[in-house]
């Protein structure tokens, strides 16, 4: 199988080089399970969905954020944390930052940031934390817009998605035992 002469061309080009044993033995498992739900698995950074000031294809959600956009901002990061914090929880915090400070949007390019980071979507050119100090309503905006074009509806929170994703999948239960003996 193998030439003496080490210059020499071997006949397998799939054949370990000269001097070292072949490989053998039980194959390595190359499963790889499946991203968790609502992962994205690309690894490139991908353009947003729709441009920062893109609001004629959402015109309601505009008028909302523009007048309370604690609301937007809630049902973002509900959707963002997969539930851990409620839309209620999350824009009475942005609320309440902005009465105090008047930098909500600080807490808000959090969120930002973290949305792109699980979407892969590409960063602006000036940064999450400049997008939301020149332009909090319309970042805002632009990020419940990407929400709904991952397939997310926004209105009924995270658990609604969930379940909204999961219906219809059976789900595996332990069978119910009759009893004891009897004679």
């Amino acid at each position: 199988m193998y030439s003496s002469n080490p210059s020499a061309p071997q006949k397998y080009a799939d054949a370990p080089p000269p001097g070292q044993a072949p490989v053998m033995g039980v194959p390595v498992n190359t499963y790889q399970p499946q991203a968790a739900p609502f992962q994205v698995q690309s690894s490139a950074p991908v353009p947003w969905s729709t441009g920062l000031c893109d609001c004629s294809d959402d015109v309601g959600n505009c008028c909302i954020t523009c007048c309370c956009p604690c609301i937007t901002f809630g049902q973002i990061a509900e959707i963002v944390d997969r539930g851990a914090t409620s839309c209620a929880a999350s824009g009475g915090l942005y609320t309440l930052i902005n009465l105090l400070t008047g930098c909500g949007f600080l807490y808000s390019c959090f969120y930002r940031s973290k949305m792109r980071r699980q979407y892969k979507l590409e960063e602006s050119c000036c940064g999450d934390c400049m997008v939301h100090c020149c332009c909090e309503p319309c970042a805002l905006c632009q990020e419940y817009r990407e929400l709904k074009h991952q397939g997310f509806d926004l209105s009924i929170g995270w658990q609604g998605n969930v379940d909204q994703r999961t219906q219809g999948v059976m789900t595996a239960t332990a069978p119910v035992s009759q009893g004891g003996m009897n004679r």
